[in-house]
């Protein structure tokens, strides 16, 4: 098994001696994606790594840059094969992380940022407890509602069954090494950006 180096203060973004995997994950609307992309914009050395899901693309998505679109049965070969590092159904499509692309660059020194549900964010700190994992939290679940359906891309039922499940993931805050609360996003971005750098 591949074991990650423990995250330490010598790690800079200038020359990190060792590769790390770093963990962002959060309730389904609280804004992860749009923090992912603004630390990757002014970080383009870290190196993001694209999962791949069973989904349709939302307007705007790209395949290869927002996530690897795949067919239900590539993903299930995918699966019996091995070759994800965690996966998770979530809201009837599946998601996962192609195991090779991560532990490839963790080991040629590179930080690793992973944007994942709640389910794949637990398996990987079951298999590498020196990951950093990052909780982002909304600043409270009525503006989480308001989010999501602002979204304006949900059938009712599916609001009501992401907002169940949002309430299971907040109360799992609490298993992760740095809580953030995204209310203000410049805020927001300066914690996640001491939470991997300092």
């Amino acid at each position: 098994m591949q074991v990650l180096p423990t995250h330490n203060g010598a790690n800079t973004k200038e020359c990190p001696p060792l590769g790390k995997l770093i963990v962002l994950t959060g309730p389904s609307g609280v804004g992860k994606g749009t923090l992912m992309n603004e630390i990757l914009r002014r970080y383009p050395e870290l190196h993001y790594s694209v999962s791949a899901t069973t989904r349709s693309p939302r307007p705007g998505e790209i395949n290869g840059k927002n996530y690897n679109f795949i067919s239900r049965g590539q993903f299930e070969k995918l699966v019996t094969q091995g070759e994800f590092l965690e996966w998770a159904e979530f809201a009837g499509n599946c998601y996962g992380t192609l195991r090779a692309a991560v532990l490839n660059h963790v080991q040629a020194g590179q930080l690793v940022v992973l944007e994942i549900e709640l389910a794949g964010a637990r398996q990987i700190r079951h298999t590498f407890p020196s990951t950093l994992s990052i909780f982002i939290l909304p600043p409270s679940f009525a503006e989480l509602e308001k989010r999501i359906r602002g979204r304006g891309q949900d059938a009712e039922k599916d609001i009501s069954r992401r907002l169940q499940r949002a309430e299971e993931e907040i109360a799992a805050a609490n298993e992760f090494d740095v809580k953030i609360i995204n209310d203000d996003f410049e805020q927001a971005v300066k914690e996640i950006e001491k939470a991997i750098f300092e």
